[in-house]
């Protein structure tokens, strides 16, 4: 038998989020349902699961807010959004923070499960094809770890991680400062920037018995890792 997928649910309507709980719970999900941000966002630190469904509008933390706070330390989890709103911007909000799909409230179970599986079996997906190699280094991004030829593996931090996963994905391409600011430290702003230096810095020490692989700083611009 398939093991069980864990799901998070943040639901502050309590009728709303106890149907929906006992519908997926049939479906061999294995579900944890939180009535308002900040428990939810407790919930997803001790608890890892495999995908969220989170009601845009909710006490204490709504689900927008919640989805960056959970961005700022994880671009893997998928996020399903459900709201009652319909404007085009709150749609274009959504995907901006890091949503992968948005349901409109009223919804059927059926499409919300459909949509959770195809999520849930896409990531799966790309996680498997997340073992890189650059030079003579592999990459396993999902394990945050970087092992040189047959030697012991480093372990990265989350931010030496994903930063090294954005310059190979964009291997002797110059990957925008800008961009990657934004999108690993929330911010473009001085310090941030000076924050990223030094986490730079670091990747090339980590990098350096391949004589072959640079990151080179393209002033102005960016950052281009070659090999």
């Amino acid at each position: 038998m398939a093991d069980k997928i864990k799901l998070l649910l943040a639901e502050d309507e309590a009728a709303l989020g106890q149907i929906i709980k006992e519908s997926l719970e049939t479906r061999d999900f294995e579900v944890t349902l939180c009535e308002n941000g900040e428990k939810a966002f407790e919930k997803y630190q001790s608890e890892q699961p495999e995908i969220l469904v989170l009601d845009v509008m909710m006490p204490k933390k709504d689900g927008f807010t919640l989805a960056k706070d959970i961005r700022a330390i994880d671009d893997a989890v998928p996020i399903i959004f459900l709201t009652a709103k319909s404007q085009t911007a709150d749609v274009v909000e959504g995907f901006s923070i890091g949503g992968n799909d948005y349901l409109k409230k009223p919804f059927s179970m059926e499409e919300l499960i459909v949509r959770i599986h195809n999520l849930v079996n896409r990531t799966k997906v790309q996680k498997a094809s997340k073992v890189l190699e650059i030079g003579n280094y592999m990459f396993d991004f999902p394990k945050q770890q970087l092992q040189y030829k047959s030697e012991d593996a480093m372990q990265l931090t989350h931010r030496e991680a994903h930063l090294l996963f954005h310059l190979i994905k964009n291997k002797n391409q110059v990957l925008d400062r800008s961009l990657i600011l934004n999108k690993l430290w929330g911010t473009d702003d001085f310090f941030s920037a000076r924050s990223m230096d030094v986490f730079i810095t670091k990747l090339r020490k980590k990098l350096q018995k391949d004589d072959n692989i640079q990151i080179i700083n393209v002033r102005g611009f960016g950052y281009k890792l070659t090999d």
